[in-house]
């Protein structure tokens, strides 16, 4: 097999392979780690231990030919972390020169699981600062460019993960989610993303935004995600928010009907109003094809009034905390975070109280709305991927908009923490991926997986790589 097609290859398929002694995960990791290299103009990775992954692919290769061994659900697949979730021995700046030669002593929680099941660690993928915006581009590592069009941003804050999965840099990636960070990239980048139930995969030290922040996989299938799911959902003392496992196989689980499901489809929410034409009409379409499973699909309007002033202080608030005492090194902190955090510091405390009540208050719409609803579907995004280097998108359909008014469908689920995905759904007449976003009940994370699963089998994408050679 040609080295490139082993990057292309799923997790479940290498998996099966490595354990069948069909494919070595020596190969499999020098194949991955020469596309790195090759692709460097992405800058997708920000460190690279190729050294620690070629011996631990060494290491995984002398297990498989052990007779008796017993070998993890991911034995000998390579996966990234982003470079805000922390690493043993392995240096994680949060995307901050103020972090450059900081190297943890332990594994964050999602780490450690994926490195038990056998998986193998590439390196870091780049993000903002904190992850503070949904672009991806920093003071220490400058900016990660979408593998669709170098000229676009992936996304971000997880948008070196999604450049790596999209353009082939391994299959699995770590990526965290605070107002979007997991989906925004995914939709960017064409690829599909879980934010899964707030708690449901542990995260530790917690984020800047810890009661927004989710930790989830980034993949170019859902059954490699799902994978993902059965090895590193589960409770963790370390997180005193993380919830009990659930007694759920997510890989089985994706073969269930979605007959009955009333599925709801929402290009507004009631207060998203500008949205790109063609975005419009890919995830419109992508919608009706839920009919086809058996699901009752309406196109609804549930007049939600804006949580952007519940979300935002309780998002900078948490990112001005931690980097307030750092404002003697204002040179190391990008100008646009530089201004929120002043702006945070200058507010009364009683603007963060209020705006947890806020979100306790705005949590009755879709408590309300979900009652009748299984499912709803919605544009991830406003507009496909603006130009790398900007921080917002500055326009949508040719009208300018204010900043994080490309997002109105992604922040909100993170204020109730409810399950969410990114599928993609298809492609801009100039070839920019376009994704649907998939939300579900609170704790449902199966029927989240399992529709997701049914959208690709009706309409793959995994196929379809971007034009990088």
């Amino acid at each position: 097999m040609a080295n490139d097609e082993l990057c292309w290859m799923s997790a479940a398929d290498l998996a099966a392979a490595v354990s069948r002694k069909k494919i070595s995960p020596v190969d499999v990791v020098d194949a991955v780690l020469a596309r790195i290299e090759k692709l460097e103009r992405l800058n997708a990775y920000v460190t690279v231990v190729a050294d620690g992954a070629r011996k631990a692919a060494r290491a995984a290769e002398r297990a498989v030919m052990k007779k008796g061994a017993r070998l993890g659900p991911l034995h000998g697949v390579p996966f990234s972390v982003k470079d805000l979730v922390i690493t043993n021995g392995v240096r994680t700046t949060f995307g901050t020169p103020l972090y450059k030669d900081h190297v943890p002593t332990e594994d964050a929680p999602m780490v450690e699981r994926l490195k038990a099941a056998g998986a193998i660690m590439l390196g870091k993928t780049n993000t903002p600062t904190f992850g503070w915006i949904g672009a991806t581009h920093n003071l220490l590592f400058g900016a990660t460019r979408n593998p669709w069009n170098l000229e676009r941003t992936p996304g971000g804050s997880s948008g070196g993960a999604s450049a790596a999965v999209s353009a082939g840099l391994g299959p699995l990636a770590i990526g965290t989610d605070g107002g979007g960070s997991i989906r925004i990239p995914s939709s960017f980048a064409g690829i599909f993303g879980l934010k899964p139930s707030f708690g449901r995969i542990p995260t530790y030290p917690p984020s800047a935004a810890w009661s927004l922040s989710h930790v989830g996989p980034m993949t170019r299938t859902v059954k490699d995600a799902a994978l993902m799911m059965n090895v590193c959902a589960g409770p963790d003392e370390r997180d005193v928010y993380s919830l009990p496992a659930a007694p759920v196989d997510y890989v089985r689980a994706l073969k269930g009907s979605l007959r009955g499901l009333r599925v709801a489809y929402s290009d507004s929410l009631g207060y998203a109003k500008i949205l790109d034409p063609e975005v419009r009409a890919a995830t419109a379409q992508a919608a009706r094809v839920f009919r086809e499973f058996g699901c009752r699909v309406e196109e609804v309007n549930p007049g939600w009034p804006s949580p952007f002033e519940a979300w935002r202080p309780i998002f900078a608030g948490g990112i001005a905390a931690r980097l307030a005492p750092y404002l003697g090194e204002r040179d190391k902190i990008d100008a646009g975070l530089l201004r929120i955090i002043d702006e945070t510091l200058k507010a009364s405390p009683t603007v963060y109280v209020q705006a947890w009540f806020d979100r306790l208050a705005w949590w009755q719409h879709p408590r309300q709305f979900f009652a009748k609803y299984d499912l709803l579907l919605t544009p991830t995004l406003a507009c496909p991927a603006f130009k790398v280097g900007l921080d917002n998108a500055t326009e949508i359909a040719g009208k300018p908009v204010p900043e994080w008014a490309w997002t109105p469908f992604t922040y909100p689920f993170n204020l109730t923490g409810q399950p969410a995905s990114s599928v993609p759904c298809g492609f801009t007449a100039s070839g920019l991926p376009i994704g649907l976003q998939l939300v579900g009940r609170r704790f449902d994370d199966v029927t989240v997986l399992r529709a997701s699963a049914a959208f690709e089998a009706a309409r793959p994408w995994a196929h379809k790589r971007p034009p990088l050679g």
